[in-house]
């Protein structure tokens, strides 16, 4: 497996393996998310987040040039302290999906790996992500990959 940069000539296997997650967001949150993006806008939305010197797109292969089996993006952060919070540097694990058909083959564990490398040469302390409660399966990969619960958003309709 090679995992590589992501680049604006990635934008089709970026677009097909974020519908991966889009999909199970749409079916548990459909209040929050909307059903069939449009191509176009997503595509531009993926652009802006290739520019941001501060993202970085990984993608999965089977070998350079090879088959996509996932891909994940990750965004370097400051965090400003303040009179109760410490300054931070942290990395965001912003999204990670991996093909269906790469399930349980060390993909997600990979990318997630490299996500850390690109953390640590930034010089950053901590990496962060976000889990849906619905998502039982990538809880219990983001656990068994060390990583803890450190809080918890709720939500209600009014």
């Amino acid at each position: 497996m090679n995992i590589r940069v992501a680049s604006t000539d990635d934008l089709a296997i970026l677009t097909a393996l974020n519908a991966i997650v889009h999909d199970a967001h749409v079916r548990h949150r459909p209040d929050l998310f909307v059903s069939a993006p449009a191509r176009g806008a997503l595509e531009a939305l993926l652009i802006g987040q290739l520019s941001d010197p501060d993202t970085t797109f990984l993608i999965a292969e089977t070998t350079p040039d090879g088959d996509a089996l996932g891909y994940a993006m990750a965004r370097v952060a400051a965090k400003h302290g303040n009179a109760r919070v410490a300054p931070d540097s942290i990395v965001s694990l912003e999204q990670i999906a991996v093909d269906p058909s790469a399930s349980r083959r060390g993909v997600g564990s990979a990318l997630l790996d490299a996500v850390r490398d690109i953390g640590r040469a930034a010089g950053c302390r901590r990496m962060v992500t976000h889990v849906w409660d619905f998502n039982e399966g990538a809880r219990s990969f983001y656990q068994a990959s060390g990583l803890r619960p450190m809080n918890r958003m709720l939500d209600q309709e009014l």
